[in-house]
């Protein structure tokens, strides 16, 4: 089972309104993907309900909830906000500290949507270790790791190692709102604490385009959360590297062969 898992409250996923996600189904469940061997599906979780802070660590920062983001008008590299709930937003200036989920999660289905204004720079850790790089790359045709939907390189001995470019650029322009469904696979363990499977991204897709495929990461990326690799972690978001928007996160935990 899940750290910390909060219930799935059908109330708060309406309010969270998962356009991109349920197509205009109501407030049911979205199907898990088809594509994975699951051995137990268990409910979605939701990280971030719309409502506060309450799945998150302390401290948290500037990061807030909003009702609504947008391209400022005067600067399109910051965002014009409305007062609300529904978004979840990491500050003013963007530039705050990273937040970690108190649940934890191991094998898990992934659905998060995204939002950053121009040039803006941010990413998702997996169990607070792994990253799936979140950057402003509309019109980027000469990828690498560092754009939008790349998992992001390894560091050690001064240099970067292992980093995954995404195969495509399936980014949309700065104020729109993306997403990510990521299907994540974590390291394996013996009963003395030794690991014998690295972690794997098993697919990512972004905006309905698959863009990684089947790709291990033998340890966490440049800077993670933690040093270490463990069976279970929590999701962390990026908040020091510039304005990132947030909404519907959600969870799937899965037990994958």
């Amino acid at each position: 089972m899940s750290r910390g898992r909060q219930s799935f409250r059908p109330e708060r996923w309406c309010l969270a309104a998962l356009t991109g996600l349920l197509l205009g189904s109501g407030c049911s469940q979205p199907e898990p993907n088809p594509g994975v061997a699951v051995v137990s599906l268990p409910q979605y979780e939701a990280i971030f309900d719309g409502s506060d802070l309450s799945g998150w660590r302390s401290p948290s920062g500037d990061w807030k909830t909003v009702a609504s983001v947008g391209l400022h008008e005067a600067d399109p590299s910051r965002f014009q906000m409305t007062e609300g709930l529904g978004v979840l937003v990491n500050g003013e200036t963007g530039r705050t500290t990273h937040l970690m989920s108190l649940s934890e999660h191991r094998d898990a289905e992934i659905h998060l949507e995204f939002q950053v204004p121009k040039g803006s720079n941010s990413g998702v850790y997996l169990q607070g270790r792994y990253e799936v790089q979140i950057l402003d790359s509309w019109g980027n045709y000469e990828l690498t790791f560092g754009d939008c939907g790349g998992i992001y390189e390894r560091w050690a001995d001064g240099k970067g190692f292992e980093g995954k470019k995404p195969r495509i650029n399936a980014s949309l322009p700065a104020g729109e709102w993306q997403r990510f469904d990521i299907v994540f696979r974590a390291p394996r363990f013996d009963e003395t604490g030794q690991k014998f499977e690295n972690a794997r991204f098993v697919s990512v897709t972004h905006n309905g385009v698959l863009i990684h495929e089947n790709v291990e990461v033998s340890g966490p990326t440049r800077s993670a959360a933690y040093e270490d690799e463990r069976p279970w972690g929590p999701l962390l978001l990026q908040g020091d590297h510039g304005p990132v928007a947030w909404r519907n996160l959600l969870v799937h935990h899965l037990d994958l062969p």
